[in-house]
């Protein structure tokens, strides 16, 4: 798989059809897999949070899920292929899971939400689909307890809904416990899924400004994460590119010199 170093962040230059490629091979072997998507928030919060991007670069598979991050990285001359959403990931591996017979735990969100997503999901491809499903609140001491939970299901792909990088922190801590051939946090999908949240348009998604959706639909909540985000988000970027430069005029001195 080929890598590129994002801002100090490995990411694999994958596409999306080419990550399901090699989750369905992963699933089919027995192999466990667990994989993250980043953006530009989680790129911004990585660099100061050890804990939060020794559980992303532990990864085996790393995608990017914002179009900023996407656009960056060919500013940046590591061109990344194309955007690899978490929720359509998620989308296109439930309907994987109901053509192989795969079984799926949803694990996150609010009980009345994960309950929805349950329901949708029995309703479009059958109940034999869901290996069990827990909502996202509980103590830290919980945790060993919830992990053995998910375990005994048995799933072939766990989904977790928790905000990051609580999410991360969780995989990376229980997944040899868990076992499961394929897992992945999806932050907030599920209240897309069960329509609690509605997804920006498709126009809005291939300009990169489903943060400003997200933003109009909860600004009490999301504005800092964005504005202040996003601002730090760009600074990174700017501040490598000019590392990039720096270092590319300091190779090209030395050769002078040394002719």
């Amino acid at each position: 798989m080929s890598r590129v170093n994002f801002c100090n962040i490995p990411i694999d230059a994958l596409t999306m059809q080419e990550t399901i490629d090699k989750i369905d091979m992963s699933i089919a072997e027995g192999k466990v897999i667990h994989h993250v998507v980043v953006n530009a928030a989680k790129v911004v919060n990585a660099q100061k949070d050890p804990e939060l991007r020794n559980s992303i670069i532990n990864c085996d598979i790393i995608n990017a899920d914002g179009q900023a991050v996407v656009w960056a990285s060919r500013f940046l001359n590591q061109p990344l292929p194309e955007r690899v959403a978490g929720i359509d990931l998620m989308e296109a591996l439930v309907k994987l899971c109901s053509e192989k017979s795969y079984r799926i735990y949803l694990f996150g969100a609010r009980e009345e939400v994960v309950t929805k997503v349950v329901e949708k999901y029995s309703n479009q491809y059958g109940p034999e689909i869901i290996a069990g499903y827990r909502n996202g609140y509980y103590n830290k001491a919980d945790e060993p307890v919830i992990a053995k939970q998910i375990a005994d299901s048995k799933p072939s792909i766990l989904f977790v809904a928790i905000s990051s990088p609580r999410k991360e922190i969780f995989l990376n801590t229980y997944k040899d416990l868990i076992k499961a051939p394929f897992i992945m946090g999806v932050g907030g999908s599920f209240d897309v899924v069960a329509g609690v949240v509605k997804r920006a348009p498709k126009w809005m998604q291939r300009m990169g400004l489903e943060w400003f959706y997200r933003l109009v639909q909860e600004p009490g909540r999301m504005w800092k994460r964005y504005l202040v985000g996003n601002s730090k988000f760009i600074y990174l970027v700017f501040k490598e590119k000019f590392r990039q430069i720096f270092r590319s005029n300091k190779k090209v001195s030395k050769s002078k010199k040394a002719e």
